[in-house]
Parts: structure tokens; C-alpha cells; sequence
């Protein structure tokens, strides 16, 4: 009777105390040593197999900040000073897609892996790049460290804004490319517009206009801010995924991050009425799926439309997603990606075009740090509650 008890008591306690997404991201990030950390731990041998993916990083970094453990998220800061000072090639404020986890080497190691056919050490060409949404989300990290003790992290997010400033096309609709893909010295330039990057571009603007006089950081903002209102198609009532590879035409592809993150990044989005859209495409199993072929839910993309539905006051739909995405915590920690085999997301792989872009069952770093960050209202965005 007494298990009973406890049990029926365990199935009544909050969505948070069911288990703590800030313990969880804590897990995953292990001690506080020097260091990337990967983004999918028991990944196996191959392309994913120990890779500390920028994106994932950065907002572990964010989600340690909201969850109040800033020893972590300095530790995983740090790593990103100097995977920028210690570069094999490049040497002017950029960063790469991916890094190799584990303690700092020089120069800063890359993921690959070792292919028995060829006999060879293999780098996939979109970890080696420098993708703009990835160096929006390093510049909101490193502005989150920035409180004024170490002044090695606005001068990283200056250096590295400096180098986004080439990605800037004033072609209508105007906005910032995709930046680059495939290796040094001459890598590949992504000459399409993305909404998703332009959303956090104009967020991580606008903060670096606020402790820095230079013009061009309001200028940058504005533009991509621009963009992204352009992208918002009033008969579908959603957004444009951006433009095809001209910067021009419009690339009709639906995703659950180009709709959930305008209104969660920028103010003057937030009335566009996008749950409509998100309840008829993307929900599923209580939670949301990357695209419209709803082949299962996405604990990343999940937590995102929690945060959002937080944020605007929908208290019952944020606690329903809440739940959804407490199902989806791995036994040993963290957050499976998806409760799909290989969920899809209607890209292919910028690495290998033959190829689709899935996310697999696996715990993964960035969708606990996006639970983290839902559990605790902080938005990554505008860098507080």
C-alpha cells in the first residue's frame, strides 16, 4: 500500500519536479572541466560520435545560465574563446559548426572519424563550416557570459560579429546568407536566406548594439528583423522557411523553428498568430514535430512552443507540451532528440544533398538545454525571463 501510495504521489507532482531539466543538462555536461562536451553522448561510431556541435553548445550554455550554474556554462565559454584564438586555419572571429569533445588542444580539434573502406580520417564538410546560425547563437552565449569580469568575451562576440557583417545582402528581401560550408582555404558560400537565422541574428544584434556604440550592430538588427517580418505569409498564417540560393525567391518549406522563434526572439512578431498553424501541422503526441510530415515528436522544437506559450501567458498549453517532453528523458540522462527511430525534417544533409537531415533517438545535448530553458522561462533571445 505504502508504494502504491508513493507511486500515485509521483504521478501527481508537477511537470518540474517529475525531473528537473536543469539536473538533467547538469548531467550532461559533467563536472566543470575545461572543454567541449558532445552533443549526442552515446552516439555511435561515425559522423555524430563524439562531435560538440556549436549550436548544441551554446545553448547549453544559455540553459546552464537559466538554470543558475554559471560554473558550467564559464567552463563551456572558455572553450569557445579559445576554439576562436586556436584555429588550424582560420584566424578572424569565426568558429566552426562542430568541434571534437574533450579538453583543449592546439590547434582545437575537429570531429571525424576513421573510415575502414578508405583507410582514411574522414571530416564531414558542415562541421567544418561556419554556418550563420550557429555563429548567432555563439554571439548570444558569449554576450549572456559578458557581465563585466572578463573581457575576453565581448571582444570574442565583437570580433565575430565583425566577421558576419560580410554575410549581409541587400538583394530584397535583405538579409545575411547562410555563410559558409566545406573546408579551408576556400570552403563553399550558402548564398540562400534563412528565417531561422535572421531571427537570431536580429536577437543577437540588438544585444551587442546595447553594450557597444558601433553602428553597424543597429543597422544589422534592423535588417534582419526586416527579413523576418517579410517572411510571414498571411495566407497560410506562417513563415517562410527564407529564400532559395538566389536571396530572392521564397522557400515555401515549413518548420516548427521558423515559426516558433520570431515571436519568441522579436517583440514586434509576437501577435502573429502562428498556433493555429503549429496545431494543425506540427502537433503530435502532445508535443510538436520538426515538419509536416509529423513522423514524431521533436523534444527540442517541443520545448521551444513551450517556451513560447509561456511566454504569451497559454499556462494550459505549456504545461501539456511540459508533460510531452518529460516523456521523452533518457534513462541515463538527458533528453532523447526525438521518440522517432530517425525523425525527418524535410531538409537534406548540407554535407551530402542525396541525403535527408534526421534527427535520431538518442540523448542530446541541445534539446536538454532547450528543456531547461523552457523549464525555467528564460529566453535565450532576449537573455532573461
Amino acid at each position: 500500500m505504502i508504494r502504491l501510495l508513493l507511486f500515485l504521489c509521483l504521478l501527481l507532482l508537477p511537470v518540474g519536479a517529475q525531473a528537473s531539466a536543469c539536473g538533467e543538462l547538469r548531467g550532461l555536461v559533467g563536472p566543470a572541466r575545461p572543454g567541449f562536451v558532445p552533443s549526442y553522448p552515446t552516439a555511435p561510431p561515425g559522423v555524430l560520435h563524439n562531435a560538440a556541435y556549436l549550436y548544441d553548445t551554446d545553448a547549453a550554455i544559455l540553459g546552464l545560465i537559466a538554470c543558475h550554474d554559471r560554473a558550467r556554462a564559464l567552463v563551456l565559454g572558455q572553450a569557445l574563446l579559445w576554439a576562436q584564438e586556436h584555429d588550424r586555419f582560420w584566424h578572424d572571429g569565426r568558429l566552426r559548426n562542430a568541434y571534437r569533445a574533450g579538453p583543449p588542444s592546439d590547434p582545437v580539434a575537429l570531429p571525424g572519424w576513421w573510415d575502414d573502406r578508405q583507410k582514411r580520417w574522414l571530416e564531414d564538410r558542415y562541421q567544418v563550416g561556419s554556418d550563420s546560425g550557429n555563429m548567432a547563437w555563439t554571439l548570444l552565449a558569449l554576450l549572456a557570459l559578458d557581465d563585466g569580469r572578463d573581457p575576453r568575451f565581448r571582444a570574442a562576440a565583437l570580433k565575430l560579429a565583425g566577421w558576419m557583417g560580410q554575410w549581409l545582402d541587400d538583394k530584397a528581401p535583405a538579409g545575411f546568407t547562410g555563410a559558409t560550408l566545406g573546408f579551408e582555404p576556400v570552403p563553399d558560400v550558402r548564398t540562400w536566406k534563412s528565417t531561422e537565422q535572421n531571427t537570431d541574428l536580429a536577437a543577437a544584434f540588438t544585444l551587442l548594439a546595447a553594450r557597444d556604440a558601433d553602428p553597424r550592430w543597429r543597422r544589422y538588427a534592423r535588417t534582419a528583423a526586416a527579413f523576418v517580418a517579410a517572411m510571414w505569409r498571411p495566407a497560410c498564417g506562417c513563415f517562410a522557411a527564407g529564400t532559395g540560393p538566389d536571396g530572392a525567391t521564397l522557400n515555401p518549406t515549413l518548420a516548427l523553428d521558423a515559426q516558433v522563434w520570431p515571436p519568441t526572439a522579436l517583440p514586434a512578431l509576437r501577435a502573429k498568430p502562428v498556433w493555429p498553424l503549429l496545431d494543425r501541422v506540427f502537433a503530435i503526441h502532445g508535443g510538436m514535430a520538426y515538419g509536416p510530415a509529423r513522423d514524431g515528436l521533436w523534444s527540442e522544437g517541443t520545448a521551444q512552443a513551450a517556451l513560447l506559450a509561456r511566454l504569451v501567458g497559454q499556462t494550459d498549453r505549456y504545461h501539456t507540451l511540459m508533460a510531452a517532453l518529460a516523456r521523452q528523458q533518457a534513462p541515463g540522462g538527458g533528453d532523447f532528440a526525438t521518440d522517432a527511430p530517425a525523425l525527418p525534417t524535410g531538409f537534406m544533409l548540407e554535407s551530402d544533398p542525396s541525403r535527408p537531415r534526421l534527427y535520431f533517438h538518442l540523448p542530446h545535448l541541445g534539446a536538454t538545454a532547450w528543456a531547461a530553458l523552457a523549464e525555467t522561462g528564460w529566453n535565450p533571445f532576449t537573455l532573461g525571463k
